[in-house]
């Protein structure tokens, strides 16, 4: 059985039913998000695993994934044959649960990257309509850092030993084409009550207001268990259908087992698990480091493929 799922404008998906036939996507706005509490695959009635894993030793570290087909994303277009768990394994980006779909092209490379404007106000954001990927994580996540690498610049985004630094919406434009937006991070408790408290006002305004933004990437720092700020953070962006893709930094950090410490990969299955109650269709996810490039690639086929579907729809 071949089961294809579009991804609807906002990324709305709308309930299966038992059939064969192609969902047909309904007329939406034009801008992505997920629904949360619906899964997109919710009809199989048996989950089949997709097993993924990097060799021993490999610069990105041992990594065994073993996912459900009901927790894979789907991107626009795309199908999944259920009966063939090696072709649709081949598809999925490594380190994550997305499958490459026909809207990924050439143009994921990164030819050139420019600062354009820092903003206090999504009104003073550019106006130029290009689509955007936002992002967003706690403060001493890796965003810079993560950006620099998407990038192959050392100082494009400016890194800093202190938290807190990115205070405004900065927008840097890739390939002439699209932006990256650099928002300020969340969770810096030693930032004034009044900046915090402006910072996550213009913020969240952001997110709602701005039409040409595609989707949201939140940076979870896989190094250490889940924290319940960044869980709060998942659930009200789903929960205001807000586009999110997850994050996963700090990939290469692997503390030892005998001294307590969690693998990345343990961390990042316990936030899944953590957040099933919020999203019942799985949000998209990259493993990723800023240290190795771990993740840059299969980042930057992500935004393509979500790029160029929000550019013909």
């Amino acid at each position: 059985m071949v089961l294809r799922v579009r991804l609807l404008p906002r990324l709305l998906l709308l309930p299966s039913t038992h059939t064969s036939t192609p969902l047909r996507p309904s007329r939406l706005p034009r801008r992505l998000s997920f629904s949360a509490r619906f899964s997109a695959l919710s009809h199989l009635a048996v989950p089949q695993d997709v097993e993924q894993s990097d060799n021993e030793g490999a610069p990105h570290g041992d990594v065994q994934v073993k996912l459900p087909l009901d927790r894979l994303f789907v991107p626009p277009g795309a199908t999944v044959d259920v009966g063939d768990q090696e072709a649709v394994s081949a598809r999925v980006l490594k380190g994550s649960n997305i499958v490459l779909g026909p809207y990924a092209r050439g143009d994921a490379h990164v030819v050139n990257a420019d600062f354009v404007k820092s903003s206090v106000r999504p009104d003073d954001c550019p106006r130029d309509g290009l689509p955007e990927f936002a992002l967003v994580g706690r403060s001493n996540v890796g965003k810079s850092s993560l950006l620099n690498s998407l990038v192959r610049r050392k100082r494009l985004a400016l890194t800093s030993k202190k938290p807190g630094k990115t205070q405004c919406i900065n927008h840097f434009k890739v390939n002439d084409s699209w932006y990256l937006v650099d928002l300020p991070g969340y969770g810096y408790a030693s930032a004034p009550q009044e900046a915090r408290t402006n910072w996550d006002e213009f913020t969240r305004n952001y997110f709602l207001s701005r039409e040409n933004l595609v989707s949201v990437f939140l940076l979870i720092d896989a190094s250490i268990p889940a924290k319940k700020i960044d869980l709060d953070y998942a659930s009200w962006l789903g929960q205001n259908k807000v586009p999110m893709t997850l994050v996963f930094t700090k990939c290469d950090k692997r503390k030892k087992k005998k001294n307590g410490g969690r693998r990345p990969e343990e961390n990042v299955e316990t936030f899944q698990g953590l957040i099933r109650e919020y999203f019942e269709a799985a949000p998209p996810w990259i493993m990723t480091s800023s240290v190795t490039n771990q993740g840059r690639d299969e980042i930057l086929l992500h935004m393509s493929q979500l790029r160029n579907y929000w550019l013909k729809h």
